[in-house]
């Protein structure tokens, strides 16, 4: 198996995904609110371009009112007129069980979107991350990880993210016998990783994201966004929406 990560959004057009498996990350805060809605118990999410694309989808549904949920933010702030923001702590069953949410963020979804030309894609934030590394294992094939980074440009807590993915990865790979070959790039977000798994608060003050949602009064997000491998919840890409998945075994992948 070879391990990629795609550090910012520039490498994105280049990637060639096809017959590899791919995984998003954007840890605050888009992946980590659907990693929470999937958990929730959501129908599924469709990650859509921007709010006048997640309105015209609404439009289309025909669906009941109440059915399905216009979600997102731009800038970090909740759109006018949606029924959720973007923070994790809004998904809760109550709300979203049973439901279809139509996705819109500054960064992540864009990342989703770019990733849906895999074989296999996945969601993956730091409240999954070892379930997402046991899905990868078990797909069994070249993985690319995409951090959806900031406008444009790299994000640290995304690189961490993608390092830490990394490491469970190849340790999980090295105990079954199979080898891994990782890339300059991976081994760049495996070493920055290594540095902040033990210590990810130190996120709350080397992040510039998270020194500006902490500024906005998201302390609570940041908490959720930061909680290590707390769900076995593994969202994965169905027909271009991202459908409920979790890992029933430890030793194995998504079923």
């Amino acid at each position: 198996m070879r391990l990629h990560v795609a550090l910012s959004p520039a490498e994105f057009a280049g990637l060639g995904l096809s017959g590899r498996t791919a995984v998003v990350v954007d840890v605050m805060r888009a992946t980590t609110t659907v990693v929470a809605a999937c958990a929730a118990g959501c129908r599924r999410v469709i990650p859509v371009a921007d709010a006048a694309a997640a309105r015209a989808h609404l439009r289309a549904s025909g669906l009941p009112p109440g059915e399905t949920l216009l979600a997102g933010e731009r800038g970090g702030d909740p759109i006018a007129g949606f029924d959720l923001g973007n923070s994790p702590l809004e998904y809760t069953p109550e709300r979203v069980r049973g439901r279809t949410l139509l996705l819109t963020t500054t960064n992540g979804t864009a990342a989703m979107l770019a990733a849906r030309g895999a074989a296999a894609t996945a969601v993956a934030a730091l409240t999954n991350v070892d379930a997402v590394a046991r899905w990868v294992r078990a797909r069994g094939r070249d993985a690319t990880v995409l951090c959806a980074g900031a406008q444009g440009g790299f994000s640290l807590e995304d690189a961490v993210c993608a390092g830490i993915l990394v490491e469970r990865i190849v340790a999980g790979a090295g105990r079954d016998g199979r080898s891994v070959e990782v890339s300059d790039a991976a081994v760049a977000a495996r070493r920055l990783g290594a540095h902040y798994a033990g210590r990810l608060g130190l996120l709350l003050e080397d992040s510039t994201w998270a020194r500006t949602l902490a500024r906005a009064g998201r302390a609570a997000d940041l908490a959720a966004c930061l909680a290590l491998s707390t769900v076995d919840e593994v969202p994965v890409f169905d027909d271009g929406a991202i459908v409920p998945g979790r890992v029933t075994n430890r030793a194995d992948g998504l079923r």
